[in-house]
């Protein structure tokens, strides 16, 4: 698991520096919108309604309209200017009964890991929690939005989960459970027992997601059937590199089997200018030898007659 964040809990004078990882994960089956007529993905752009124009999300603002109409656009550096709690410390505000948190309140669990060489406070706050069955009310601030949390312990370990403020828990009043009879006392009796027919220890292993099951079934099969709802994805073109180096050796292979070619042709030809030039070369030789001896003698002769 990868952490979301680091802070440290407040704990009167003590302070347990903690990282945050998310406790839970969705297995949903993530499906894509696309074309039905050609399969193409469905992609949505961010457009301006007054000059058209798609609009890059570094340049979108957020605006409030109020019930008259009214428009407020705030920018980040008015965010900025609101109370918040320091954005690295989760400061415990109170003990209280867990029995006295509403179910309902609950909204998203982390874990809370030690981030200490020697997390000796981390463990006195997770002992002291389970021994005094109490659980510790906290706020912080995840993703610039303040939160009211309940910090608790499960299985030695930290739990932090988020709470929904009362005023976002909706009354239910429904006129329908409005003036009905109360059960009679034969009813609740059999109630009652069909309750204790049923009643066990909870065991969430027993349940499962048996229509993330089927689907992932159908979608396997139809992948291994070859149906004709699949889409087999595109062989990838090679790589700019790869071509080059594809259409380099193929040039210097045509350029090898043009060079035997000729080669092949010109070869007993070549052989036959050369052993035509050798005598050639030969007799220029022993012309050059033949001229050489005549000049010397001739030298030696005129020598002589100049010394008579």
């Amino acid at each position: 698991m990868r952490s979301i964040w680091k802070g440290s809990i407040a704990f009167g004078l003590v302070n347990v520096p903690v990282k945050v990882y998310t406790a839970t994960e969705d297995h949903d089956i993530r499906f894509h919108q696309v074309h039905a007529k050609d399969g193409g993905r469905i992609k949505y752009d961010r457009v301006c309604t007054v000059c058209g124009q798609s609009v890059q999300y570094a340049d979108i603002d957020k605006a409030y309209e109020s019930p008259e109409g009214d428009r407020v656009i705030l920018t980040d550096e008015d965010f900025a200017k609101l109370p918040v709690a320091e954005k690295h410390e989760i400061p415990v505000l109170q003990f209280v009964p867990a029995e006295q948190i509403d179910p309902i309140l609950f909204e998203r669990s982390y874990y809370l890991e030690p981030d200490s060489n020697t997390p000796k406070a981390y463990v006195l706050l997770a002992k002291t929690l389970d021994q005094t069955d109490r659980v510790a009310l906290v706020n912080f601030t995840l993703r610039q939005k303040t939160r009211l949390a309940a910090l608790r312990v499960r299985d030695g370990v930290l739990v932090l989960q988020t709470l929904l403020w009362p005023d976002e828990v909706r009354a239910a009043d429904f006129e329908s459970l409005d003036g009905v009879a109360e059960p009679r006392k034969q009813e609740l009796s059999m109630a009652e027992t069909l309750v204790d027919s049923m009643s066990d220890d909870f065991d969430p292993g027993l349940y499962t997601d048996e229509y993330q099951i089927e689907l992932k079934k159908m979608l396997d099969e139809a992948i291994e059937s070859g149906s004709s709802k699949v889409t087999r994805p595109a062989e990838p073109a090679p790589a700019e590199m790869d071509a080059e180096v594809v259409d380099l050796v193929a040039a210097l292979q045509r350029s090898l089997e043009a060079t035997g070619r000729r080669g092949t042709a010109k070869s007993e030809p070549a052989a036959k200018t050369t052993a035509k030039k050798q005598p050639a070369k030969k007799a220029a030789k022993k012309t050059t030898k033949k001229a050489a001896g005549k000049a010397s003698k001739t030298a030696s002769k005129t020598s002589a007659r100049k010394g008579a």
